[in-house]
C-alpha cells in the first residue's frame, strides 16, 4: 500500500522559510517522480515543483512565481522528499501536498499523479 505523509506546515512571516516533508512508503522513491502541488481558497490547484526519478535526475519549477525561492530534494535513504520554501510571500499561503507518479518524469498536470499526501497548511502573515 502506497502512502504519502506530508508535514511541516505552519505560520511564517513574509520573507521567512519553511521546509515541508513528504514521507513515502510502499513505493521505491528513486524510481518515480514526486511533485508538490498547492491549493489556496478560491484559486485553482497548481503544481509547484517536481523532481524526476534517480535515473533521469533534475528538478522542475512548475510555476514561475516560485523559481529561485522553492526547491525540492529527495533523500532515498529515508524515502522522504522535501520542499524547501524561502522568501515566502503573501501569495504563497495554501494547502501544500506532495504527489507521486508511477513514472520517472514530471508533469504539472494533477491527473498525471496517482498518490497524494494530505496537505499541510502554509500561512504567511506578519
Amino acid at each position: 500500500q502506497v502512502q504519502l505523509v506530508d508535514s511541516g506546515g505552519g505560520l511564517v512571516q513574509p520573507g521567512g522559510s519553511l521546509r515541508l516533508s513528504c514521507a513515502v512508503s510502499g513505493l521505491n522513491l528513486d524510481q518515480y517522480a514526486i511533485g508538490w502541488f498547492r491549493q489556496a481558497p478560491e484559486k485553482e490547484r497548481e503544481g509547484v515543483v517536481c523532481i524526476r526519478n534517480n535515473d533521469y535526475g533534475g528538478t522542475i519549477s512548475l510555476v514561475g512565481s516560485v523559481k529561485g525561492r522553492f526547491t525540492i530534494s529527495r533523500n532515498n535513504v529515508n524515502n522522504t522528499v522535501y520542499l524547501h520554501m524561502n522568501n515566502l510571500k503573501p501569495e504563497d499561503p495554501a494547502l501544500y501536498y506532495c504527489a507521486s507518479a508511477r513514472a520517472p518524469f514530471c508533469s504539472g498536470s494533477y491527473s498525471y499523479y496517482e498518490y497524494f499526501g494530505q496537505g499541510p497548511q502554509v500561512t504567511v502573515s506578519s
